[in-house]
Parts: structure tokens; C-alpha cells; sequence
């Protein structure tokens, strides 16, 4: 038994079991990533009327280091970044050397209905914001019938 059950998640364990959480909330390490996407690039998600309003910390990366893809019903994030930091003393001499590549991807499914128009995306502060909007399901119109009339 746990000292500190999760409250939280037994709160709202329906609400986040919807499809369209799926995947939000896996954590696990990956097999040769040692720190996981989804620890690097905390989300929290937000339902509006009309939209799921989706902001994910991606600090110290550029717009230009975050591409957005969206395939068979998943939408992933992804980042990648490949930085050279070089100083040199007087003569010469190494006082320091700093190199940083890395990369991360997060996906998160969001229906097959979901088509590229339906995302908007804005970077600002370290912040992706996504506005992804919700279908509406089209009202059903029974077709007309024609009633024979006998006699």
C-alpha cells in the first residue's frame, strides 16, 4: 500500500482515461534515454467549448528547433538541438569547451478526425502553445421517406 496514494489520478482517472489523453501521461524511461520526453517536456492540457488548449515546457529551444507532425491520428512533438560553445584563453589555451546535441519527441493521439487546419500552434517564453480543436459531431438527417398511401 502506498504512504501517499494519488489522489489526483483516482479523482480523475475517468476523465483522463478519454482517448484523447492517451499517452499523456506515460512517463517511462525509454530503453538508451535514461530521462524521458514526457519528463522533459511537462504539458498541461486545457477543454474549452470548441478547442483542447495544450501548452508543453520546451525551455531553451527555438522555434526553429520544434517541428510538429501529425500522422494517423497522433500528433507529435518533436525538438532537436545542436550547440558549440568554444572559449579560449591569451595564448591560447582551453578555459572551456561546451557541446550540447540532443533531441526529444513527445506524441500524443488525438483522433483521426483531427486534421492539420484543426492545430494551431505559437512558441513564446519557452512555452509551445497548441490549440487543437475539437470536431463537432454533424447533426444525423434521417433521409426522407415516402409513405404510400393505399386504397
Amino acid at each position: 500500500m502506498a504512504m501517499f496514494p494519488d489522489l489526483m489520478h483516482d479523482a480523475f482517472s475517468d476523465f483522463f482515461d478519454d482517448p484523447f489523453f492517451a499517452g499523456w501521461r506515460d512517463s517511462t524511461p525509454r530503453i538508451g534515454n535514461p530521462v524521458s520526453s514526457a519528463n522533459m517536456m511537462k504539458t498541461d492540457v486545457r477543454e474549452t467549448d470548441k478547442a483542447y488548449d495544450v501548452s508543453i515546457d520546451m525551455p531553451g529551444f527555438n522555434k526553429d528547433d520544434i517541428s510538429l507532425e501529425l500522422h494517423d491520428g497522433y500528433l507529435t512533438v518533436s525538438a532537436k538541438r545542436d550547440e558549440h560553445h568554444d572559449e579560449k584563453g591569451e595564448e591560447g589555451k582551453w578555459l572551456r569547451r561546451e557541446r550540447y546535441a540532443g533531441s526529444c519527441s513527445r506524441s500524443f493521439y488525438v483522433g483521426d478526425e483531427v486534421k492539420d487546419p484543426d492545430v494551431h500552434a505559437s512558441y513564446k517564453d519557452g512555452t509551445l502553445n497548441l490549440e487543437i480543436a475539437k470536431k463537432q459531431p454533424a447533426p444525423k438527417v434521417e433521409p426522407m421517406h415516402q409513405i404510400a398511401i393505399e386504397g
